[in-house]
Parts: C-alpha cells; structure tokens; sequence
C-alpha cells in the first residue's frame, strides 16, 4: 500500500493560517453579502449585517419567483426561400483549420441555422485527430466580438473599399524605399506564393516573418526549420524551459504524441520518463515525474553538463542545480539511444546549438526526430525584424504592410518600432480591430475571421488541411489576401487562387479531388507546397557554444521569466472573455496578470499573495502588479504572462488587465531573450487575485490518488488506496452498507473513466464545456466571490510524501519543489446522490439511465443541494448573467449571443445549474440510432469535455455495453488503478477516476 501523500491546493491551506481556516469550511462566508439598496455585490472584506445574512437564504425563492413571471418577448421569423443545406434544428458540420502562433488545430466546425456555435477536433487528421486546445474552442466566440471594424479605416475614420483601394495602389506606384510586408509565421502554402508574387511586381520588397513569442534560435540551431519532434518515440525525455504541452512551438500534436508513452496497464507496464528543467512552475513541468526549478541563467549551464555528460568529458552541473537529477538524465539518456529526446524553450542561440548536438549524441535523429517531416508553425527570424527596425529608423523602407502582427505592442524593441514608423510613407494593417500597430496605420484594411475565410496550411512536412468559410462575413470586412489580389490588379478570388495553386497535389479529376479535400478537410499524402524561407542555419558550432560563458542577472537583481499562459497566449485573443476567465492551470488564477514568486522570496521580502510590487527594469521602466506566491518556482525569479496590459479601446474585456511584460525582454545576438534583470519593490497596495478551486479544503481526505511504476510493477492491484468501513463481520466496501436501494438500469447506463496520468492539466475541456451548455461569463469579482459557474473544473493539487516521523507541519519546505497532479472535477451523477435526497421540490432527479438531472423551470433556489454536495460541483445564479449590462461579455448583445447552442437553454437567475453529461448529446445520439432501429454505436455519443481532450483522458460512454470502450476500461482497471473519489461517502459516483502512476529516477 502507498505512503498516505499529503495535498494541499495552495499556500494558504499548506499554512493553514487562522484566517484560511476561519472561512475554508464556511459554505456561504460572510463577506458575501448582497447590497441592499441595488441588488449589487458588494466588495469582499465587508461583514453582512444579520438582515442581510436572511436575504441571501431568501434570494433564490424569490428570484425564481421573480424570474417566473417574466415573460420575454421572442420574435421569430420564418424562411421564405430555405437554403438547400440547412434543416431547422439539425446541425451542419465543416471542415476547416484553426492556427494562431503555433496552436495548429485541424477541426470541425458545428453551425445551426447558418451561425457557428462549437468546435470539435477533426477525427480525420493524423496529426491532431483528437482534442483541441482551450484557443481554438474559444475561437468561435471571437467570431462574435462586437468590437471588430465594420469597414476600412483611412487616418482612423470610416471608408469604403473602393477608395482604400485606389488610395493604396496610387501610394505603391510611388513608393520610395523598400516595401515591407511583416507576419508572423504563415504555414499557407497559397498565402506564402501569394505574398511573394505581390512584392515581385513591387521591385525592392521583403517579407519579414517574426514571432510574438519567438523560436528563432531552436530554427537557426537545426538548420532553419524546427524539427519534426516525436514524443511518442521516446523513452527518456529531458526539457530545458520548452512547455511542449502548453505553448511551446506546437502543444496539440506534443501532447498527442507524449501521452502515448504515459499510459500503463498491467499488460504492459512501460512508461515514458521525464525531465523537466525550468524557472517557472509550467504546464508541462507539473507533469514531469523529475522537475528541477533552475534559474534562466543556468540554462546554459545545465545543457553544457548533459552535453559534457554525453560526450565523456564529465558533467559538472551549476552549484545551486540538482546534480543527482542531472547525473540520473545522462544515464537514462545514455541507456535509451535512438529512444530518448532533449528539447529546449530558450531562445539562446548557444543553448539550442548544444541541444541540437546532444540530440544528434543520442541518435535522435531518425527515430525520436522525424528529419524528413519537420515543423512549419515557428518560422520568425529574429535578426530579420531588428534589421528592418534600423532600417525604418533610418529612412530605408517606403511602405510596410503588418498581417497578424503587433510588434508596437509585443516586440521588446517597441519604441524603436513607433520612431520607425514615423518615418514610413505607407503602413497598412490587415488588423481586425484598431489595436496598437493598426493604430498608427495610413490604412486599417480589416482581415476577414478565419470562419469567414478559405485558407490552406501546412503545419508539417506533407500534412495539408483547408479552412472553408463557415458564415458570410458578419461585417463588411474583407480577407487580407483578397486585399493583396486586388492592389496587385489580379481580379481573381482567392478561393480561385486556392485552388489553382491545389492542381499541382491533384491527381486525376481535379473537381473530385477538390471536393473530397474540401470535405474531408485534410490531405496527408506525403504531398508538401509550402515554400519556407525562413533564415539561414546558424554558423556556430558545438564547441563555441560549449564555451560561451553563463551570465547571471547582476548585482542585486532577481531574474524575471517572461512567459506565455495556455489561455491568453500572446495577447492576440486576450478580448474573448472565454480565456480572461478560464483558470490558468497551475495557478488557478483568472482575469489578471501577476508575478509568481517563490515562497522563500515572498518571506524575505514580507510579501502575501496580493500585495502590490513595483518591478523596475531597464531604463527607468517599471509598472505594478501583484505577487502570486507559487510553489516550485526557483529561487532568485519572477515569472510574468505575456499578453496583458491592452489598453486600446477595441479590447474592452482586456482593457486594463496587468501591464505589458514584452519591454522586459532582452535582445542579444540578434535574438530575443524572454527574460530579464528586474528588481521589485513593495507599495502600500494590495489587488485581490481571483482563483478557482481555491474557495475549500479537502481536509485531509483521500481525492486524488497517485503510485510509482516501480510499485505497479511490483503489484499493480496495490498502487491504490481503497477503503473499508468497520462493520461487526469485519470491514466491508462502503458501497455494501447502505440506506438506499440500488438502482437497476435496463437500456443504458452512461458514466465516465478519466485517467489522471493521461490528464494533463490543459483545460480545453473547461471552454468545450461552455461553449456546449451556454455557460456564462461572470467577471472577476463574481470570483472572487465564488460565484464562478463553470459546470466542470480542471483541480490541481500540490503534493508531499510523509517520510519516516516527518509530518505535514515539520516537513522541510514541502512548497519549494512539489509535485503537481491534476483531477477534472464535474458532477460525479451520483447513484446516491446527496442532492437529490434534500431538494424539497425534486428539481434535481435521477433518470433511469444514471444521469443526474436538472429541472430547471422547478428549481427554487434554496440551494440545499449544493450545501449536500460532497464535491463542490454544482452552480447557483445569482444573477441574470443574459442582457445585464453589469455582465458586459457576450450574452446581452444581439451579435454576441449568436454563439448560444439552441440545444441548451440559457438559465435563468435563482436556479442550480451543473453537469448534465452532455444529456442533449445524449438524447439526440439516441434519436438517430432509434430512426435506423439500432443500438447506439460507441463512440457515437461523446460529451463536449471528452471531445476536445487532446490526450483522451476522459472516456465517456455506456456501462451496459460490455463492447464499450468504457466497460472495458472498467473491467482491466478493476482493483488495479480505478477508484471512486471520496468512496467511504458511499454515493456511488458514476465518474471513476484512474490512479496516477509516476516513472521516478
């Protein structure tokens, strides 16, 4: 049996100070209370008079009261010439591609009635086939931002397209200087050809590629393309700083293929391991079996000593780093040739040079790194942006044209960029709002939304996917490369020019080749048509990296770490309110930025979590944000999110939101260093941070559960903990002692099995989820008042192994370096439901086939069964979240609620809402099975979160079909790694949870 593991879910329950342990078990707290005068929240930290205390126990019987007797008026109108393809109420699904900075999505697009309303991973794809990431399924409500331009803009006021046309045409024909077209990283085979044919009838034209979060040294470092890594080759995995899972270069295929080393069954007990050396406490370091916290400036260090290690010469690791766990990475990378991988975050020329080398050493090179398929998501040249910086300075370039780039706001050079332009005599953006670049723009010509668009990419070496247009251009905007067909005089589409570009990969009949592609959405021949001109190699060798010096922070500065959150990512979609207030997955932080400290800094500086600190850096800069103490964060650092800090007024929902942490950044080399010397200072001032999961303890009881492969091997039906209750015949399982009769399905019994050593932690899930069900926004106060109404959270829980007489309190530092596991929480559809037995209305019921149900329109709001909820999972409305302008998201403007899912209603406020299993999924997998007068299919009938995990950890199906991917999950893990969470409760979940196992050094 294991060491009981203790878990804590932040500092304040691992301190247990008086203060946490005052409020931690208050169901409905004090300082909640409700403003008598207008119904308003008012701010926490204010005692409720008793009045108010007996107001909150009465809202809900008279909200819901309230709510009954409205009666909204809804005006339908019906079709006079109904479109061939569309059926009232079926829904219709497209092809298409989603890709933003890396994040390479193949997908499919849901649209009712004509709108798209959900995205889904494309089966049919070998390179994402399952999952999305949390961006692309919050994509579809950029599509319905109110804040994207109308029309064109010329000097910032309205156009048509007409003039803006002639206008620009007229400005190229006398163009003085270079002509500059900036992008970030274009995987579009048609855009690439496109975007060259427009410079070569301008004469002196360039394109200057360049990435917000920047992979230029690792291209360099592997001559000029990333390489086509496969994580599921490898049997030993050491990162340096590269959160392959979250943000670095392309986390959907990564995670994909890492998952499939991480899977151990009694079959087959092998798993991958893996190293992860960083600063920060990242996505993928909270899944590493071996983390060590170092400092940026030890990168250097660390991948000398593997390649030292490696190559015979002896590694001597930084004096404050982990030797052991260094010594144990060169012996297991040594063991595992042509089976083990090394990859880095930096973007230090030098570290990516050894890397590469190393990797080389170890005979990843055609096995673990595919040489003949390599990536084209990161194709930014450093060098090439800075020399085109000077060269705007200096009066040398006439014209530049931004697409998908914002470097006035996310390149650290940002002033040079504004001094530049000053002195170019054209500039034109294809932005889709005026952000900070396109507001300093001649011309703002807004680029259609990539639903409204065709487009072609090629995120790998022979993997082509489409992007089809979805919905009519909701504005009258227009797609960039249209734009660029027009101001060339070519008065071809570029739906045309697509496919006049696709004939080269056709065989046979062109029409029927196209359409299947078009259908499918993917051709994954072997075929490739992307033209990557991305920089030369790099010129140094091995050897003079290995003797390039390390260089710490200096004097008395503490290094910063500038780094890319799962959600926001660079700031591009930072105005969706879906990823403002999804949590961050380790910090469980919403709508803010911070700095994320290490719990001995924070007691040196006499810092809490909250207090507000003035971080100066270079040249007199500063700004203030607050501190976030975070465990496993190395000492001497900071970490703070890019992608904050907008302040233009076409992004209200990130409007004031942190500040800007790109200045931080440094460039060297020509390359850009995303970390920084800082030095902090504390104000007098304190800004709330507003977190999920953190509102309760789990006191000590056993939730989560997690073993070493060493015992699994050993005996894998003793890696979990099950419990025995006490009886006069000895103990006995707690589902064998109960009041209630058990239940008897007939037809269909649906559950779920997630595997917590598949689950990674990225919480895609949580967006699937409220994009299906409608699940509103509420803003960062309702948070910070509990008042969050995600049907389905992503708990992350820090850990410690009690050692010998060592207990929770004597530990040593358990902060300082602890290990990370995570546990999708949604209602469990409890057999024996607390719930259902205390709602004196029998608004939340059982239904034969095990789903515990909501009758929302029956629903007082007394909330008793959210008191009666063991696992905390059930939502109240405390407000009408739909036409309030106090909620200001999506749900009260006519464009925004386009998005709604007609399947789902849309709650109104006084009632409890939670998981429903996705029961219109459900229902409707039923119906159609019923109409061909057979069973439903497994795999037919899939809930939102299962549909977008990109590592299928969650397995959602029917426990009464013994061919069923979920019964048979059931029936191997059985005794082994299943357990039930709080099991001696004896409410029989119909969620069963899988052990994690972890592959130690």
């Amino acid at each position: 049996m294991q060491n009981r593991i203790k878990y804590w879910k932040g500092i304040e329950e691992l301190e247990n100070t008086p203060e946490f342990a005052k409020n931690a078990h208050n169901e409905f707290p004090e300082f909640l209370p409700i403003n008598a005068a207008n119904g308003e929240t008012e701010s926490a930290g204010v005692t409720a008079p008793r009045r108010d205390f007996l107001k909150l126990l009465g809202f809900g019987l008279a909200a819901a009261t309230l709510a009954s007797c409205e009666a909204p008026v809804r005006k339908a109108i019906p079709y006079l010439n109904k479109p061939v393809d569309v059926e009232p109420g079926v829904a219709n699904w497209y092809a298409s591609t989603y890709y933003n900075n890396g994040d390479y999505n193949s997908i499919l697009v849901k649209a009712r009635e004509g709108r798209p309303i959900k995205i889904e991973p494309n089966p049919g794809s070998t390179l994402t086939p399952m999952g999305t990431s949390p961006k692309a399924q919050a994509s579809v409500l950029s599509l319905y931002d109110n804040n994207r331009l109308r029309t064109p803009l010329i000097k910032g006021k309205e156009a048509k397209w007409e003039q803006v046309d002639s206008e620009i045409r007229a400005a190229l024909s006398r163009v003085n200087g270079k002509v500059a077209f900036v992008s970030s990283t274009v995987i579009s085979p048609s855009t690439k050809q496109l975007i060259n044919e427009f410079g070569a009838g301008l004469g002196n034209f360039e394109h200057v590629t360049y990435d917000a979060n920047s992979a230029s040294a690792l291209i360099g470092a592997n001559g000029g393309l990333v390489p086509g890594y496969d994580f599921s080759k490898a049997n030993i995995i050491v990162s340096i700083s590269a959160d392959f899972l979250g943000t670095w270069v392309s986390p959907i295929p990564f995670a994909k293929q890492y998952i499939q080393n991480r899977k151990p069954t009694a079959d087959n007990p092998n798993m991958s391991r893996h190293y992860q050396f960083e600063a920060i406490m990242s996505l993928t370091g909270a899944n590493a079996d071996v983390r060590v916290p170092i400092k940026p400036s030890d990168e250097l260090a660390v991948v000398k000593a593997l390649y030292n290690g490696l190559s015979g010469q002896g590694a001597s690791a930084p004096a404050n780093v982990d030797k052991k766990a260094i010594d144990a990475a060169i012996k297991d990378l040594k063991a595992n040739n042509g089976r083990a991988l090394v990859v880095s975050g930096s973007n230090d020329p030098a570290v990516q040079t050894l890397v590469a080398s190393i990797n080389k050493t170890i005979g990843a090179e055609g096995t673990t790194i595919d040489t003949a398929a390599p990536y084209f998501v990161k194709q930014g040249n450093d060098a090439q942006m800075i020399r085109l910086i000077e060269e705007m300075n200096n009066g040398g370039v006439g014209a530049v044209f931004f697409y998908n780039a914002n470097p006035v706001y996310d390149h650290p050079l940002a002033e040079r960029v504004i001094s530049g332009l000053k002195r170019v005599g054209l500039k034109v953006s294809f932005a889709d709002r005026v952000e900070e670049t396109a507001a300093l723009a001649d011309y703002v010509t807004p680029d259609n939304h990539y639903l409204e668009s065709w487009n072609d990419y090629e995120p790998k070496r022979g993997f082509l996917s489409l992007a089809q247009p979805v919905i009519s251009p909701i504005f009258m905007t227009r797609q960039a490369q249209d734009s660029l067909l027009a101001w060339s005089g070519n008065k071809t589409t570029y739906y045309d020019y697509i496919r006049n570009n696709w004939r080269k990969a056709a065989a046979g009949d062109f029409n029927a080749f196209w359409e299947k592609a078009v259908h499918d959405g993917v051709l994954q021949n072997g075929t490739s048509m992307l033209a990557v001109n991305a920089g030369a190699a790099s010129t140094m060798t091995a050897a003079d990296a290995a003797g390039r010096a390390t260089k710490a922070a200096a004097g008395n500065s503490i290094e910063a770490v500038v780094y890319e959150k799962v959600a926001i990512g660079t700031g591009a979609e930072s105005n969706n309110p879906w990823l403002q207030e999804m949590a961050d997955p380790i910090t469980k932080a919403t709508w803010d930025n911070y700095i994320t400290m290490p719990r001995k800094m924070a007691e040196e500086m006499k810092v809490v979590q909250g207090d507000v600190l003035k971080v100066s850096f270079g040249n007199g800069k500063s700004f203030e944000l607050p501190a976030l103490v975070q465990p496993g964060q190395a000492q001497g650092t900071v970490g703070i999110a890019m992608g904050y800090g907008r302040q233009v007024e076409a992004m209200p929902v990130a409007k004031g939101i942190g500040a800007n942490a790109f200045p931080i950044a440094t460039v060297a080399d020509n390359a850009i260093l995303y970390t920084g010397a800082v030095q902090l200072e504390k104000t007098n001032s304190t800004i709330e941070i507003a977190q999920m999961q953190t509102h309760h303890t789990i006191m000590d009881r056993l939730v989560v559960q997690e073993n070493t492969l060493a015992k699994y091997k050993e005996n894998p039906k003793e890696v979990t903990e099950y419990i025995r209750l006490a009886t006069h015949e000895g103990p006995a399982k707690p589902s064998t002692i109960s009041l209630w009769e058990d239940y008897e399905y007939k037809n269909h019994h649906w559950g779920m099995v997630i595997d917590l050593n598949s689950c990674i932690g990225c919480g895609a899930c949580t967006i699937s989820c409220q994009a299906e069900n409608n699940i509103p926004v509420v803003g960062k106060q309702e948070v910070l008042n509990r008042r969050e109404m995600h049907w389905m959270r992503i708990d992350r829980y820090y850990s410690s192994v009690e050692h010998e007489a060592k207990d929770y309190q004597t530990m040593e530092n358990p902060a300082e370096n602890p290990s990370v596991i995570f546990q999708p929480m949604m209602c469990q559809h409890c057999n024996h439901a607390p719930c259902e037995t205390v709602c004196p209305v029998a608004a939340t019921m059982h239904s034969s086939e095990g789903i515990n149900q909501m009758a929302y329109n029956r629903c007082v709001g007394t909330r008793y069964c959210a008191n009666n909820c063991p696992y905390k999972v059930r939502r109240f409305n405390w407000f009408a979240y739909a036409n309030n302008d106090k909620f200001d998201y999506n749900m009260n403007n006519d464009l925004g609620k386009m998005v709604l899912n007609p399947d789902v209603t849309v709650r109104s406020r006084g009632v409890m809402e939670k998981c429903s299993f996705c029961v219109q999924r459900v229902q409707l997998g039923k119906l159609e099975a019923k109409r061909e007068n057979r069973r439903p299919v497994d795999g037919e009938i899939v809930s939102a979160c299962a549909q977008s995990c990109p590592t299928n950890a969650i397995i959602f199906g029917d426990m009464l079909d013994p061919e069923s991917r979920i019964s048979k999950t059931l029936v191997r893990e059985k005794g082994e790694r299943a357990f039930h969470v709080l099991e001696e409760l004896n409410v029989q979940p119909n969620v069963t949870y899988l052990t994690k196992i972890r592959n130690l050094a």
